[in-house]
């Protein structure tokens, strides 16, 4: 099945997600709120890139951008990965019953025995 023509705010958040870049962004803002120049500091990149990382950020809905004197400030909206949890709880419960039905295998199997042999 092609993928939808028109992406959704889903898509887009998980599109902003999939960039370590700004995963490390977020990171930073959980901190608390930051400038623009201050957060740009923190990357071996140019302003304009860091910049561009923001806007995606912000119009995944993931941080909110205010103007504080000639600075802009930019703070992280934790709400839309509540979206994220909500779709990874399924695959969380999976992997959970999974590894625990693993554990019980693993716990009625009788361990292999070994054999040493003497020098």
């Amino acid at each position: 099945m092609p993928p939808p023509s028109r992406s959704s705010p889903s898509d887009e958040l998980f599109a902003a997600l999939a960039n370590p870049t700004r995963r490390a962004v977020l990171d930073l803002l959980l901190a608390g709120p930051q400038p623009a120049g201050a957060i740009a500091d923190r990357f071996a990149m140019a302003r304009p890139s860091v910049s561009e990382h923001l806007r995606v950020l912000r119009e995944a809905g993931l941080v909110t951008e205010w103007r504080d004197g000639r600075h802009r400030r930019y703070a992280i909206r934790a709400e839309p990965l509540r979206d994220v949890q909500r779709w990874l709880s399924p695959y969380e419960r999976f992997w959970r019953t999974t590894l625990t039905d693993l554990r019980q295998f693993l716990d009625t199997t009788d361990p292999p025995t070994t054999h040493r042999e003497d020098p």
